[in-house]
């Protein structure tokens, strides 16, 4: 069977995560070691947001480093050494357990370039991710869902718009308007809006609708002219949400998608990356009731 080389251009088959902050909430742990690194019992922040993009068919990992940021690579890689000594230990049943972040998808690393801002590491990527869609998730933040994650529902429904993609939620908190974007825009269908404008941290009583946009996008490569041309935002910084805000002015067409999710933790903050953690002790299948027995006597 011949290979349809324009059809390939209208899959989702490459990642951008950008992992090259400097996590000055978390210091001075974050010194040495990435916030992406930061543990949720067994697993790394940034892993959950790599089976995250492998679930929605995701072939290429584009991780955007940033000095210090080795461990992410080492731990993405395999490790013959410590196989080697697990062999003469006789510990081989853990080598699936540590071969597995390296199994997951093609990884591929690109060091961070140029000035501040969300915007830049996906300048950077572009020749990369070359004339296809792509998408982009956050390396510090992920959702809990209980049916398709939140990578599965917007490449699902680039796969039906054939455009850029955001995904949504609805939001009737003021300080939300402080923390994310937020859509001015109508709705197409239900769950579904058209994006007219994007615009980030309106504030409070500013925000045109109650349609917000934490992260995870689809986007295509309609993009990145924008952002070679991109001027400096509030602060001198280069948003990614006030790029594609141009691109929808440009007419290109641009939605906005409610997506499905229990529950959305930026680990970035201590208070939400604590209560990743609490929160996913207790769905762990074996420390899940200790600790949930645990959590009742401090609670006395």
């Amino acid at each position: 069977m011949r290979f349809n080389i324009m059809q390939s251009k209208n899959i989702v088959r490459k990642a951008i995560i950008p992992v090259a902050g400097f996590g000055t909430r978390f210091l001075p742990y974050t010194k040495s070691i990435p916030k992406e690194m930061l543990p949720i019992i067994d697993k790394p922040v940034v892993q959950f947001v790599v089976e995250e993009a492998i679930s929605a068919g995701i072939e290429d990992i584009i991780l955007v480093t940033g000095p210090n940021k080795r461990a992410i690579e080492d731990y993405f890689d395999y490790s013959y050494e410590l196989e080697k000594r697990l062999i003469d230990f006789g510990k081989e049943s853990l080598i699936p357990d540590i071969n597995k972040p390296a199994s997951l998808a093609n990884f591929i690393y690109i060091r961070q370039k140029g000035p501040y801002g969300n915007a830049i590491p996906i300048k950077v990527a572009k020749k990369l991710v070359e004339n296809e869609p792509f998408l982009v998730l956050w390396g510090d933040e992920f959702l809990l869902c209980d049916g398709k994650t939140r990578a599965q529902q917007v490449v699902e429904a680039y796969e039906k718009l054939k455009a850029s993609v955001l995904c949504a939620f609805v939001s009737n908190d003021p300080e939300d308007t402080k923390k994310y974007a937020f859509v001015d825009g109508y709705e197409v269908e239900p769950g579904v809006w058209k994006v007219n404008r994007l615009i980030e941290k309106p504030g409070v009583g500013n925000a045109p609708t109650n349609i917000a946009i934490p992260s995870g996008y689809v986007l295509t490569p309609d993009i990145f002219p924008i952002l070679d041309s991109q001027k400096p935002g509030l602060g001198g910084e280069y948003y990614l949400s006030e790029a594609i805000d141009q691109l929808a002015k440009s007419g290109v067409p641009v939605y906005a998608v409610i997506v499905e999710y229990k529950r959305y933790f930026d680990t970035g903050d201590k208070l939400k990356y604590m209560q990743a953690v609490i929160e996913m002790a207790l769905h762990d299948p074996n420390i899940g009731e200790n600790i949930r027995e645990y959590i009742k006597t401090i609670l006395k």
